[in-house]
């Protein structure tokens, strides 16, 4: 046996010359062949190859023009921006345009310096609005397109355009290529609570020191995020692969309240959720700390709940809870779907919190670094801004980054809402009548509005033999008096309110009167049908704010025809707003009133009026 082994093993080495040798024949006829077919092809590029490159010089082409280097008053750049629509207003970072002042400038590819002004400001999101100056009155500018960034993937194609370290100094932009890293990214504040990035986009498009503010596009030239925080602080002021952009989502959801100047503020649920059985197969999201006067809490979620969808997604982890709450603006009311210990799930409506009232006083790490503010605090101011024609379209005033553009977009929705009727010339006497469904009986009612003489407006409804009035401006009055009828959250005086909106105006609130942004509502269904999902009630309205006597009120305009839906009515701060909602518009002497209201507050619906007849009367 040994011997036929070495026997083999002697034949084997002796084969091996001649495979070698066929190996290497074979090797350099495969060679030959390459370098034949090279040659055939010497020049040629797979057309696919050309025409993805050519794609993407079209949308560089494209996009570069609604790319803004953003300058100091004076030319001298801090960071970039996209512009956003034909009117110039653009996108950027809070943490760019903080150390401009109000009035700065900037310059777009045609070469041209722009003056430009600060309209809106979210600071903890770290984005901020401003408007570029056309040239010429009438000039239109380029803009970006808008995308749906929760379609973004890992994996997509992304591109940066802006002006990294100062280089453009004819305003055309830098370009990076590169993939979409993450998606759903949450990092933490700095500073004092603000520049908070919650499901934001990672990129390992290269973004430099100058980038920020500038806009992050997919493959096809729409705009999918803006350009934020890079990993610079620890690996110095380099690009390091590592880029977050604001999603553009969330920014659609502030950017009403931008456009009206206000310098925002983002929500809180009032509630700290944490995950539970962590090493379970499905993970639980458990409230394990509530405030007793947050909105949750009034609606029903307590201790120990688990939460199981918020604003329409499902919860499995402390990091997504922190990221679908943190874009959206305070005060929004979103769905929320819970489940007590063994019980059913139950959707409930939350109106969110709000807690900061601070200001950036240092950069944010990786963006370009502040100079020393003014002297005695206040806005920065750079030579030559009261020059600027852009300083004629500033305003400040407390609790707003430019209350001028609040001026503009109060006078726009009005004008807009005037176009169902006016009503100025009837603020006399009032009268309305019709059935009334409360939740144990049907009934008439009638509803009047008298003045008196002693120039304060007595409003009283009767119906089933019961009577109910009140003089909202009447002093000392008891709280127990402003809330009547007992049960519906002051429909009386949410009632008052609605009149002197529609007869006197801005006029008719002298403790404010200002433009609110954009807010969901949710008309509840006529035919008293549930939804599948509050959500699906949703409609999307501008909002108007007011303040008359102790009154705060915030009326409801659909953005689709800027009618009046409804509004929320605070008479106690300690309670549940009058919420009312306004259907079944009719002409009446020409003008358009709601012959629906239903009346709600807290959980429940209190009446639904239907109104057969109005009498207005002239002054």
């Amino acid at each position: 046996m040994l011997v036929n082994r070495e026997v083999d093993a002697m034949k084997s080495i002796a084969c091996r010359p001649r495979i070698l040798f066929a190996a290497f024949v074979l090797t350099l006829g495969a060679a030959a062949l390459l370098v034949s077919g090279a040659n055939r092809a010497a020049g040629e590029v797979d057309k696919a190859v050309l025409e993805a490159e050519a794609k993407r010089v079209a949308v560089i082409a494209k996009v570069k023009p609604t790319v803004a280097a953003v300058c100091f008053y004076g030319g001298e750049a801090c960071g970039s921006g996209v512009v956003i629509d034909e009117e110039g207003y653009a996108l950027t970072n809070f943490h760019v345009v903080q150390p401009t002042g109000p009035v700065l400038q900037c310059g777009l590819a045609d070469g041209k310096l722009y003056d430009a002004v600060v309209v809106g400001l979210d600071k903890v999101g770290d984005v901020a609005l401003i408007k570029l100056l056309p040239k010429k009155a009438g000039d239109k500018f380029a803009f970006a397109k808008l995308a749906d960034s929760d379609g973004v993937k890992v994996g997509d194609w992304s591109m940066a355009m802006g002006n990294p370290f100062g280089l453009s100094l004819d305003f055309t932009p830098t370009v990076t290529y590169g993939l979409v890293s993450g998606v759903n990214r949450y990092q933490p504040p700095e500073g004092k609570g603000t520049l908070e990035y919650t499901d934001c986009i990672q990129t390992d498009t290269s973004i430099n020191p100058g980038n920020s503010g500038g806009p992050l596009f997919d493959a096809n030239g729409d705009l999918i995020g803006i350009n934020g925080r890079g990993s610079f602080e620890k690996r110095g002021r380099v690009n390091s692969g590592v880029g977050y952009a604001i999603s553009i989502n969330q920014i659609k959801n502030f950017l009403g309240h931008l456009r009206a100047g206000i310098d925002t503020d983002h929500a809180t649920l009032g509630a700290a959720i944490e995950t539970a059985n962590e090493d379970g197969e499905l993970a639980k999201m458990v409230v394990r700390s509530i405030l007793e006067d947050s909105d949750a809490a009034k609606r029903g979620l307590a201790l120990g709940d688990e939460v199981v969808r918020f604003a329409g997604r499902q919860l499995s982890s402390t990091n997504q809870y922190k990221n679908i709450l943190g874009i959206f603006p305070k005060e929004w009311r979103l769905p929320l779907t819970y489940r007590h210990a063994n019980a059913e799930k139950k959707e409930i409506l939350v109106r969110l919190m709000g807690n900061i009232d601070t200001v950036v006083e240092k950069p944010m790490a990786g963006g370009p670094p502040m100079p020393p503010g003014p002297p005695g605090g206040g806005r920065p101011q750079h030579e030559g801004q009261d020059k600027s024609p852009a300083k004629k379209l500033f305003e400040e005033k407390k609790g707003f980054a430019n209350y001028y553009f609040n001026k503009q977009c109060q006078d726009k929705l009005t004008a807009a809402f005037k176009q169902t009727g006016d009503f100025t010339p009837l603020a006399g006497n009032w009268k309305a009548a019709g059935t009334i469904e409360l939740t144990d009986r049907k009934g008439e009612f009638q509803l009047t509005f008298v003045d008196g003489s002693d120039g304060m407006t007595e409003v009283k409804i009767s119906r089933n033999g019961i009577d109910d009035a009140v003089k909202p401006l009447k002093a000392d009055q008891p709280l127990g008096e402003l809330v009547q009828p007992q049960g519906s959250g002051g429909l009386l005086a949410a009632l008052y309110q609605y009149r002197r909106l529609l007869t006197a105006g801005k006029g008719g609130f002298e403790g404010g009167f200002d433009h609110g942004g954009h807010e969901p509502f949710y008309p509840p269904r006529t035919d008293g049908t549930q939804p599948e999902s509050l959500k699906d009630l949703r409609v999307d309205c501008e909002v108007l704010r007011t303040k008359h006597a102790s009154f705060e009120t915030k009326w409801y305009f659909s953005l689709a025809d800027h009618r009046l839906l409804g509004c929320e009515a605070v008479i106690n701060k300690e309670d549940d707003p009058c919420e009312l909602y306004f259907g079944d518009y009719k002409p009446v002497d020409g003008r358009q009133l709601p012959h629906r209201i239903e009346v709600r507050t807290g959980n429940k619906k209190y009446a639904v009026m239907t109104v057969k007849s109005y009498q207005l009367d002239k002054k």
